[in-house]
């Protein structure tokens, strides 16, 4: 195999080898049900959906290496809606102890409240608020792209002229774009345990330490995904990321962002993310549950909703502000990616393509 390396050596076993393996169950959901009653006995639709899961990997090598790890994951993702306007509210949890049903429902009903007035706007550029659910679509499939590999050989956007975009500068607003297993609140899996061999991981890597990668570093590309095989390839550091994904901002929430706009839209949702061309990460979807129009500093109403087609390189080449970093559910890959922290964006020229159809 290409990716083949020597199975990574041990010494003892892990404390907890042959401790039982902890399982979940529905009596983790009571908390979030109850809060839900009060939504429930309220003037709009509301459903949704809410799992929870306990995976235990155990990885060994004929070298030795005992490791194992209990991951938990867990999301509440809620829809509402109210006479032909739709909005969605979701976050991560590990554990159900926390989750802010309250203030779910009640952003919820606020972005209902402003679907009660309805615009038609046409397809093009607008300066558009990407919350940071949104950022976290686009920047996971940014980390998702970023494999070395496949910049050594010139097939991705991270692709340069004899090598790769590595120390390129996308923008002067010093954001860190990083992976980190040992992130508060986001911890994760601290050793590789692949299922199968890709361009970023490597089977062969099953086991091995997993570590902070800063993938862009105070605005500039700073380093790209190597699994070992490759990085001895290309004579560069082993570089893995763990799997989580956070973000640097500033200081201004949301609200803040939204009163400092003249005209502009604010997005709340992302959807059907497609790719169009690698060589520049070119990327297409569908804003989805809420798109709404500022005008002077206030929300004043629900727009049609949009295909549109950006980047996130070009993204973060093109943002002008940076709000407060914050833990978040991305709403189409929340599936894979439950863990992450993102920043809002003011991007003042976000290309809605054309007009969608889609409620």
């Amino acid at each position: 195999a290409r990716d083949a390396a020597p199975a990574l050596a041990g010494t003892a076993e892990p404390a907890d080898w042959h401790a039982p393996v902890p399982t979940t169950g529905a009596d983790v959901f009571g908390g979030v049900a109850g809060d839900l009653a009060q939504g429930f006995r309220g003037e709009d639709v509301l459903y949704g959906f809410a799992r929870h899961e306990l995976e235990t990997v155990f990885v060994a090598t004929s070298n030795g290496l005992r490791r194992r790890h209990t991951q938990p994951t867990g999301t509440v993702e809620i829809n509402a809606k109210r006479s032909g306007s739709s909005a969605w509210a979701g976050v991560s949890t590990p554990d159900f102890v926390d989750v802010p049903v309250e203030s779910m429902l009640a952003d919820l009903s606020t972005r209902l409240d402003w679907g009660r007035r309805s615009v038609e706007l046409p397809a093009g550029r607008y300066e558009t608020l990407m919350p940071p659910s949104t950022v976290a679509d686009m920047m996971i499939y940014l980390t998702w792209s970023m494999d070395g590999r496949g910049a050594q050989e010139g097939r991705t956007a991270l692709s340069a002229p004899g090598g790769t975009r590595v120390g390129e500068r996308l923008t002067d607003l010093g954001l860190d774009l990083y992976s980190d297993a040992a992130a508060t609140g986001l911890e994760c899996t601290p050793f590789v345990t692949a299922a199968s061999s890709s361009q970023r991981l490597s089977v062969f890597d099953n086991g091995m330490d997993v570590g902070r990668v800063d993938w862009i570093r105070d605005g500039a590309v700073n380093a790209l995904a190597y699994p070992r095989a490759a990085a001895r390839e290309f004579d560069v550091p082993v570089t893995v990321g763990a799997d989580n994904l956070l973000m640097t901002g500033g200081t201004a929430t949301l609200a803040d962002m939204v009163a400092r706009t003249e005209r502009g839209l604010l997005l709340t949702t992302l959807w059907y993310i497609r790719e169009v061309d690698p060589t520049v990460l070119l990327l297409t979807g569908l804003t989805r549950d809420g798109v709404y129009l500022i005008e002077d500093g206030e929300v004043t109403a629900e727009v049609n909703n949009f295909r549109f087609n950006e980047s996130p390189l070009d993204l973060l080449r093109r943002t002008t502000e940076a709000g407060v970093s914050e833990v978040t559910l991305p709403r189409e890959w929340g599936d894979w990616a439950t863990r992450a922290a993102m920043p809002s964006l003011r991007i003042p020229d976000f290309h809605m393509s054309s007009v969608s159809q889609a409620r």
